[in-house]
């Protein structure tokens, strides 16, 4: 089943749904940008939980691609899905890092049981890929995902990222 594609233009540590994707870095700690905004809104749990994966699990941190979930926190939602998006080097990267950050974050959301989520628009900020490009691997690659999530919302931050979202989604 294809979920319902949504956009919306907000503050994704406000939006209410199942799971909320973090564009995480590796570290998992926290950091700047929607991974600091969700450490800093979600509280001291989110943080609790991804030191234990750190521990654990994932101790040279999170690869590039890849997803893993934690509590909300104090989030609007069940869960976090934190996924690392790939650094943009230049018009011959690789879309396929930044697509398996979609294609990881709707399977880990089947294994929750999640209907909803909602991602930002990963690797636009510091990691600087280009929006439009972005938003056309978003889209296409949430489009091509099998999965039982009923609605995938793009939370996005800005007028340009809502407007390569919609200019995707229409395309």
């Amino acid at each position: 089943m294809t979920p319902t594609l949504t956009l919306v233009r907000g503050d994704i540590t406000r939006h209410s749904a199942d799971a909320i994707v973090n564009a995480a870095n590796s570290s998992l700690l926290g950091g700047g940008g929607v991974d600091g905004a969700i450490h800093r809104r979600g509280g001291p749990e989110i943080l609790a939980e991804c030191r234990a994966l750190r521990a654990s699990r994932y101790k040279k941190g999170l690869p590039t691609g890849q997803a893993v979930a934690t509590t909300a926190g104090r989030l609007q939602a069940r869960w976090v899905i934190h996924t690392v998006g790939p650094v943009y080097q230049g018009a011959g990267s690789d879309p396929a890092p930044l697509a398996s950050c979609y294609r990881e974050s709707l399977r880990v959301a089947d294994e929750l049981g999640a209907r909803t989520v909602a991602f930002p628009a990963i690797s636009t900020g510091v990691y600087r890929w280009p929006v439009e490009d972005a938003a056309r691997i978003a889209v296409g690659t949430v489009r091509t995902t099998p999965t039982a999530v009923e609605e995938v919302v793009f939370v996005l931050f800005d007028d340009r990222a809502h407007e390569a979202f919609t200019a995707a989604r229409a395309g």
